[in-house]
């Protein structure tokens, strides 16, 4: 896999440390032009847009801006891009990225079709690539950079995993975390349609073994088996760091969905109740409410 720490901080040893490029595919648009200003404002390196017919202008007059992915990774060799288009040309501008050698790309894009994401999912299987999202508020290192819808507000700089199904509460557990004293070393979201690109257990490999992490929340929602699949493979590994839930959708009314396209229980299946109970036998407390989630963290770091 991939080593995503290395696309995002690079070798300390490079003249490019915390300077990785990042390039905005659909930076013209209203959606793009505005996120694309806010990570270049938070201190991410966007080195190029892409917007097929728009080759040659500048945004922000200083970012350059190509036709194709190809152009944009020729002129920048830059591996990271993030997709900011509607849904129904989230597969072409992905497999315009990943042909070109985009090594990361974070896909905004929701509602996109499943046959699409699944297309995208293989040919990124092939080249070695990993997709976060459709559906994903981005992924962040805190003050170092951000590639993504998030606000800036919430998160700050420690040792703290936080990898999340829900965007809105990405944002608020981050927040209480850090007004409770823990800092974030990385924050994923996992991105809310039916098929992700990284799934929860995907993301969980990425950070386990980063070298100085103290601890791991996972924010879950009702819908499906990842939750469950992830507190199996803690167990299979052993992993020991402090690790705490969050569970959204827990009065949801079953088999109606709720605010995302995979948060739908069908019998028993993707229950609130089978994940909280498979996260206690993995010894992860599950918080009853977001403010609590720092609270249990604490708890468990103490012991």
């Amino acid at each position: 896999m991939t080593d995503i720490f290395e696309l995002l901080k690079g070798n300390p040893n490079d003249a490019d440390y915390k300077k990785k490029g990042v390039i905005v595919q659909g930076i013209t648009g209203a959606y793009g032009s505005l996120h694309a200003k806010q990570m270049m404002a938070y201190g991410t390196n966007v080195v190029a847009g892409v917007t097929p017919g728009k080759g040659g202008q500048k945004f922000e007059e200083t970012v350059p801006i190509y036709n194709s992915m190809q152009e944009a990774v020729d002129g920048t060799h830059a591996k990271i891009s993030i997709i900011f288009v509607p849904a129904k040309f989230f597969l072409g501008a992905a497999k315009d990225a990943l042909n070109a050698g985009i090594k990361l790309l974070v896909a905004i894009p929701e509602h996109v079709p499943i046959r699409d994401t699944m297309e995208a999912l293989e040919l990124a299987k092939q080249k070695g690539a990993i997709i976060i999202g459709p559906n994903t508020p981005g992924i962040m290192i805190p003050e170092l950079i951000k590639i993504g819808i998030m606000p800036s507000m919430p998160f700050k700089a420690g040792k703290i995993a936080v990898l999340s199904k829900s965007g809105t509460l990405l944002y608020e557990i981050s927040d209480a975390l850090t007004n409770a004293g823990f800092g974030q070393s990385i924050t994923i979201g996992i991105g809310g349609d039916p098929v992700n690109g990284t799934r929860l257990i995907d993301a969980f490999e990425m950070v386990k073994d980063i070298s100085d992490l103290e601890g791991l929340v996972i924010v879950g929602e009702i819908g499906g088996d990842s939750e469950e699949m992830l507190a199996q493979k803690i167990m299979d590994l052993g992993f020991k760091k402090p690790t705490v839930a969050y569970i959204a959708g827990r009065a949801a009314p079953k088999e109606k969905r709720m605010g995302h396209a995979g948060a739908i229980v069908m019998g028993t299946y993707g229950s609130a109740e089978s994940k909280v109970s498979m996260f206690n036998k993995a010894n992860i407390p599950v918080a009853k409410r977001p403010a609590e989630v720092p609270v249990l963290l604490a708890g468990k770091m103490q012991k």
